[in-house]
C-alpha cells in the first residue's frame, strides 16, 4: 500500500482545503493525471500524481482543510493486491490548528471547517462555480436533496462580483500574509548576495522587431521571451544557480524550468513554471506564457506548475521600475530581477549614441555560489543577448 499525501505547492503554503476528487476507489490513474483539486491562498490548484496505481481508499472528504504532508488517500500498484489502510479517515480526526511546518508522519491532521457532509453538486455546476470563482461550501442548494444547481451558482456569483469591486488590498490580505511569511523565512535562512548589471538590448530589440514584422498581430512576441530564453541558456554555464537547496544540500537540476512571477487581480502573486525554457523557441514560450497567465488569474493552475521551478524571474518593467532587488523563493537558490527598458547614452566602438538598455539583478544563495560565479552568469547572459538570432 502507498499513501498519497498533500504536496507543498511552495514555501508559502502549509495547508489547503480539498475541493473535489477526480478519482474514486477502484479507479486506475497514471502519471500526470489530475487526482484532486485543492484551494489555497493562491486559488484552486489541480493536483497531479507522479505515480501510477489504483485507488484503495479516500481518507479526506471535500470541504476539509488539511496540513501539507497529510495523507489524502491510499493506493496500490497495478498487479499488487489492495491493502487495508490503517490511517484514520480525516472525517474522524480534527485538531484546533495547523502547524506552521509541513507534517511528514502518517497521521492525517485536519482542521475542523464546519463542513461535515460532502457538498452535493453536479460536475457541471462545480465547473461553473470554478469559472465564476464561487465557493460552493457557502451555498445552500435548492435542487433535489439540497443539491447545488447551476442557478444557485449564478445567483451566488453576484456576491463574487461585488467582492471584486472591493479594494485589492483587502482581498489580497490573506495571500500577502502568506507571502510575507515565506519571504521572512527566506531572508532569515538564506544568506543572499546581490549583483547588478546593465545590458544593451538594442541589437536584440531590433532583431525582435524584424521577426514580429513577419507575424500577425496576435502572434507577435514580447521582449520578455528572448530574455527568458537567454536567462535559461546562461544557467548551462553556471549550473550552481539552477536547482534547490533541501536538507542542507544543493540539488542541481538537469532541467531548466523558469518560474515567472505573475501578479493577481486582487493583490499577491503566484510563480508557476515555464518548463524546459532552454529547449523552446520564443514563439512557443510566448504561447505557453499567455496560457499560464490566463490560468493563474482564473485559478486553474496544475500543482506541478507550482513545484517545478528551478529558478525564478520577476519583472517590474511594466511598472516603470528600473532596478529590482528580489528575494529568493525557497527552496530555489537564485532569482533574476528585470527592470524596464530605457534609453541611455551608451558608448559603442568609441562612439556615444542612444541605446536601449535594461538593468538585470541577480540574488543568489551564498551557501551554493559566490559573487564570482554570479558575475559569470550575468556576463554569459549579456553575451547571449548580443546574439539574439541564436536564441
Amino acid at each position: 500500500m502507498s499513501e498519497y499525501r498533500l504536496p507543498s505547492l511552495g514555501a508559502d503554503m502549509d495547508a489547503a482545503k480539498l475541493v473535489e476528487w477526480c478519482v474514486k476507489p477502484g479507479e486506475k490513474f497514471k502519471r500526470g493525471d489530475i487526482v484532486a483539486a485543492v484551494e489555497t491562498d493562491k486559488g484552486i490548484i489541480d493536483i497531479e500524481t507522479f505515480e501510477e496505481g489504483i485507488v484503495d481508499q479516500i481518507l479526506v472528504q471535500p470541504g476539509t482543510r488539511i496540513a501539507v504532508g497529510s495523507v489524502l488517500a491510499t493506493y496500490h500498484q497495478v498487479g499488487e493486491a489492495p491493502a487495508v489502510s490503517t490511517v484514520t479517515p480525516a472525517a474522524q480526526t480534527t485538531v484546533a490548528s495547523i502547524p506552521s511546518t509541513p507534517i511528514h508522519d502518517a497521521a492525517t491532521i485536519v482542521v475542523d471547517t464546519g463542513v461535515s457532509d460532502r457538498v452535493r453538486i453536479s460536475p457541471v455546476a462545480r465547473r461553473r462555480a470554478r469559472e465564476l470563482n464561487v465557493d460552493v461550501g457557502k451555498i445552500i442548494g435548492t435542487g433535489p436533496h439540497g443539491a447545488i444547481s447551476i442557478e444557485d451558482i449564478e445567483k451566488a456569483s453576484s456576491a463574487v462580483v461585488a467582492a471584486e469591486e472591493q479594494p485589492a488590498e483587502k482581498l489580497g490580505a490573506g495571500m500577502r500574509r502568506v507571502i510575507a511569511a515565506a519571504m521572512a523565512r527566506s531572508k532569515r535562512e538564506i544568506p543572499h548576495y546581490y549583483l547588478s548589471t546593465t545590458i544593451d538590448l538594442t541589437r536584440m530589440l531590433d532583431w525582435l522587431e524584424q521577426q514580429n514584422a513577419k507575424r500577425s498581430t496576435t502572434e507577435r512576441i514580447v521582449y520578455a521571451m528572448p530574455l527568458l530564453k537567454a536567462i535559461a541558456l546562461a544557467l548551462k554555464q553556471v549550473p550552481e544557480l539552477n536547482g534547490v537547496y533541501v536538507d542542507n544540500t544543493f540539488h542541481p537540476s538537469a532541467t531548466t524550468h523558469i518560474g515567472f512571477a505573475i501578479s493577481l487581480r486582487h493583490g499577491g502573486l503566484v510563480v508557476p513554471a515555464l518548463r524546459d525554457v532552454d529547449r523552446k523557441d520564443c514563439a512557443t514560450l510566448m504561447r505557453e506564457l499567455d496560457d499560464l497567465v490566463a490560468r493563474a488569474r482564473s485559478g486553474h493552475l496544475r500543482s506541478s506548475e507550482l513545484l517545478d521551478s528551478t529558478l525564478t524571474v520577476t519583472s517590474l518593467g511594466e511598472q516603470g521600475i528600473e532596478t529590482v532587488f528580489p528575494i529568493i523563493y525557497p527552496p530555489q537558490v537564485a532569482i533574476v530581477g528585470l527592470g524596464s527598458v530605457v534609453e541611455r547614452a551608451w558608448s559603442v566602438g568609441g562612439m556615444i549614441g542612444s541605446r536601449r538598455v535594461i538593468t538585470v539583478t541577480l540574488a543568489a544563495d551564498h551557501r551554493v555560489s559566490d559573487g564570482h560565479r554570479g558575475g559569470r552568469y550575468l556576463a554569459a547572459l549579456d553575451r547571449l543577448l548580443q546574439e539574439p538570432e541564436q536564441l
